[in-house]
């Protein structure tokens, strides 16, 4: 009960991430090797989509299906 209202409070966090992906950005600062993926702003909202999937995903029990692509192209390391 309590794992799963950690799982949607991830859910809400991840989706304030998204949100206020600015603030966050400008907190952090942008480093020489963020312009490859886009900017700090981009890497904030990759991350924020990131946490809400695996929320998701976790909350659902759906992980080792949803994850399966990241579980081969890393070869099993999180298994």
């Amino acid at each position: 009960m309590f794992m799963g209202f950690l799982k949607v409070c991830a859910i809400v966090i991840s989706v304030l991430i998204i949100k206020y992906r600015q603030r966050i950005g400008d907190f952090l600062g942008e480093a020489a090797w963020m312009h490859y993926i886009g900017g700090v702003y981009n890497l904030v909202t990759i991350i924020g989509v990131f946490i809400f999937f695996w929320s998701v995903a976790s909350l659902t029990g759906t992980t080792k299906i949803f994850f399966a692509p990241l579980y081969w192209l890393l070869g099993g390391a999180f298994i």
